[in-house]
């Protein structure tokens, strides 16, 4: 039985509709929760994946948070052991630090539903295959992350260039979340502090004076969808778990 380590940095951002998936093909999960136990031992030999979900903090905080230099020590290692990677936003960008990658303030907040565009290499890439060439996925990020040198541009959107990217055979970064279901972005939309972030960021919604409440709207419309071809996605993703490894060299890095 194969077993997927998951770093998770706050209770409100979860696995979501990836946790039943996992547990379904029958593999066992290690949470590290670095809310918890930001101070966590990361041994990365006995997993045969890493998950690296998304949180409010950002890669520039590694000096202040320990968890995140390690985590992306453990990064790093799975890297180097040929191991499957799917980094979500906050990981995503952890991920394409790891690669020598800069992480810089995206120009404007997305936070809800915006139209993701496949590259042509994202059309042919065999875990994004299953997303339409252009599907409404959701976001809530105000940082991004440079594509790595020798990573695959694999999705864009209108407002952010860099989406998602692969790296060698195995290692993914989303920046979007297909995770999501109605239920946890309710529970995003009722945090206090993701509130506080919604309102301040001014973002303009068609229709809807409350940008809340145009969320709630939107999600109702795309969220069967997003789910359908999600499952898909994470799917062809977790199938890379046990194959052959495949080591990579990797480039020198700052935060080391």
């Amino acid at each position: 039985m194969s077993r997927l380590l998951v770093f998770q940095h706050v209770a409100a951002e979860p696995l979501g509709t990836l946790d039943p998936l996992i547990r379904r093909r029958g593999h066992r999960i290690r949470f590290k929760n670095f809310e918890r136990h930001p101070d966590a031992q990361l041994n990365t030999e006995r997993y045969h994946g890493l998950v690296v979900l998304g949180g409010p903090m950002n890669v520039d905080e590694h000096p202040q948070r320990t968890h995140l230099r390690n985590e992306m020590l453990a990064i790093e290692a799975m890297l180097k052991q040929g191991k499957p990677v799917l980094g979500i936003c906050l990981g995503a960008q952890l991920l394409a630090h790891v690669l020598g990658a800069a992480v810089p303030r995206n120009p404007v907040k997305e936070i809800g539903w915006y139209p993701l565009h496949k590259t042509v290499a994202g059309s042919q890439d065999p875990v994004l295959a299953p997303l339409g060439d252009t599907t409404p996925v959701f976001q809530w990020h105000g940082c991004r992350f440079d594509i790595p040198q020798g990573a695959v541009h694999l999705a864009r959107s209108s407002d952010c260039e860099q989406q998602a990217f692969r790296y060698g055979d195995n290692a993914y970064g989303f920046q979007f979340h297909l995770e999501m279901d109605e239920r946890l972005i309710d529970r995003w939309l009722a945090n206090p502090a993701y509130r506080e972030e919604l309102q301040d960021a001014g973002l303009p919604h068609a229709g809807h004076g409350d940008p809340e409440q145009a969320i709630r709207a939107q999600t109702r419309q795309h969220i069967a969808a997003m789910q359908a071809q999600a499952d898909a996605v994470f799917n062809n993703f977790l199938d890379l778990v046990g194959r052959p490894q495949r080591r990579y060299t990797l480039p020198s890095r700052e935060w080391v």
